[in-house]
């Protein structure tokens, strides 16, 4: 059965153009994003690392549907989805989310939560869904699991289900905000194998967007590394990981990859030590008698 949404050759390119957002622009002013630039590749695997509130999720929402844009404008298979001249929201079905807590049916068995997106988009027949559903389960381990409600699976097993979930509808580009956060080291990691295992099983057509905190995860997945400054967030670097793929945890140790993990440190630490010296040199001024200072936007100004 042909699916609703573009499929084939160039679907899943999605083009960030000096996107800036600001909330509550009449009043608080939060400059969360600020002239953003990047074109991502269909089927790319691009991951986002960067501090904590620099708009790394406000950039995945923009993507999404959720929220739309101040300047600049989004992009995908260039058609406009986030742009100033039209305010509407524009989420779909060629564009889905996994957050970081999932949000299974917990009344519906793993297989009917797994079914449900293909049957409601009538995309595929239920056969075929279930079919569909069985080998991805298999992939990641959960032969066996399918008639087994939510409340019976193990987070990381959770975790690998909704990633299936999301993957089964077959979108443009799967946008992932930390899922593997709340896990422990040893199910993270391996998480981490099973989602590249379900990217290299559905013939990497998915272009993915991830978010994360962990740099080792970054580089671990990533085709390039996004690496975001402060708030307000725009682009610092762009890494290329040119580590082969299919790719398991033996690139850990591998010569190249401590060197790529060397290069997202230097560059993450460079603007966590800028804004250090700059605490530091304002303590310093307040602490000179007779010298008033105001601080302004993380500037220093002599009064």
């Amino acid at each position: 059965m042909e699916t609703k949404t573009e499929t084939g050759k160039g679907a899943g390119a999605i083009s960030i153009q000096d996107v800036g957002k600001i909330y509550d622009p009449e009043g608080v002013h939060v400059v969360a994003l600020e002239k953003c630039n990047i074109d991502i590749k269909p089927g790319e695997f691009m991951v986002v690392v960067g501090p904590s509130g620099c708009g790394k999720t406000t950039l995945l929402n923009c993507i999404a549907g959720f929220d739309n844009v101040t300047s600049g404008r989004v992009l995908l298979d260039g058609k406009p989805i986030a742009t100033t001249e039209d305010p509407t929201l524009k989420p779909g079905p060629d564009r889905i989310v996994v957050f970081q807590h999932g949000a299974m049916f917990p009344w519906k068995t793993v297989l009917d939560n797994l079914v449900m997106g293909p049957m409601f988009q009538k995309t595929m027949s239920m056969q075929d869904a279930k079919k569909k559903a069985l080998e991805l389960l298999e992939v990641v381990g959960l032969n066996g699991f399918e008639n087994e409600y939510p409340k019976q699976l193990s987070g990381g097993m959770l975790r690998r289900a909704e990633i299936i979930r999301a993957l089964i509808n077959e979108p443009k580009v799967l946008l992932l905000d930390e899922p593997f956060r709340a896990l422990d080291a040893m199910t993270k990691q391996l998480m981490q194998e099973y989602l590249l295992e379900l990217y290299e099983k559905t013939g990497r057509k998915q272009t993915m967007f991830f978010i994360t905190h962990d740099l080792e995860e970054a580089i671990f997945l990533a085709d390039r590394v996004f690496v975001m400054t402060t708030r307000p967030g725009k682009l610092k670097k762009m890494i290329n990981v040119d580590i082969p793929r299919p790719r398991d945890y033996s690139v850990l140790t591998t010569d190249r990859y401590l060197k790529l993990k060397q290069e997202v440190l230097d560059e993450v630490h460079e603007f966590n030590n800028a804004g250090s010296a700059q605490a530091k040199a304002a303590h310093r001024l307040t602490s000179l008698p007779g010298v008033p200072t105001v601080v302004l936007s993380g500037s220093l100004m002599g009064g």
